[in-house]
């Protein structure tokens, strides 16, 4: 490929392409479609992709902001109701009220349980991190009401 080719893809494709041997390897981007011009760019990028390149379209996922939100519910969680493990009622970690709690969230009274690598059981618990936004939001409605259901005190200082 030659280099005036090359430097006309890396101003569409900005520091997310680079010059490597005399041709263009692309690495990965992604544009959000708000408007005209960056739906433009989306298709621009699409034609001039190579073969073998994948195209997803697909809703935001949550925002960082709305990934704050919900640790110091869980930690509140963590902190005040105990749970029934292995017997014995014990106190969970915020990661495992996550666990617990996103499988209420979705409904999920069959869950997905392996056995360990090395032994014992695993619940494959669910990931926050691939909801969208508005999902993320449904979630985050859900565990406050879950909270107030379950007589967890909130801290007062979260953004909700």
């Amino acid at each position: 490929m030659e280099v005036a080719l090359a430097h006309s893809w890396l101003a569409i494709w900005g520091s997310l392409a680079q010059i490597k041997d005399n041709g263009v390897e692309l690495l990965m981007t992604g544009y959000v479609l708000t408007d005209l011009p960056s739906r433009a760019m989306a298709k621009n990028a699409i034609t001039i992709a190579p073969d073998g390149f994948v195209c997803e379209v697909k809703e935001r996922i949550r925002t960082s902001d709305q990934n704050a939100v919900q640790w110091p519910i869980l930690e509140a969680w963590a902190q005040q109701k105990q749970w029934p493990v292995n017997g014995a009622m014990t106190l969970l970690t915020k990661g495992e009220w996550k666990d617990v709690l996103t499988a209420a969230f979705e409904g999920d009274i069959t869950p997905r349980i392996s056995p360990g690598f090395n032994g014992g059981m695993v619940m494959l618990g669910r990931r926050t991190s691939t909801y969208g936004k508005a999902r993320f939001s449904e979630w985050l409605d859900w565990l406050l009401a879950a909270s107030h259901l379950a007589g967890i005190k909130l801290p007062a200082n979260r953004d909700a």
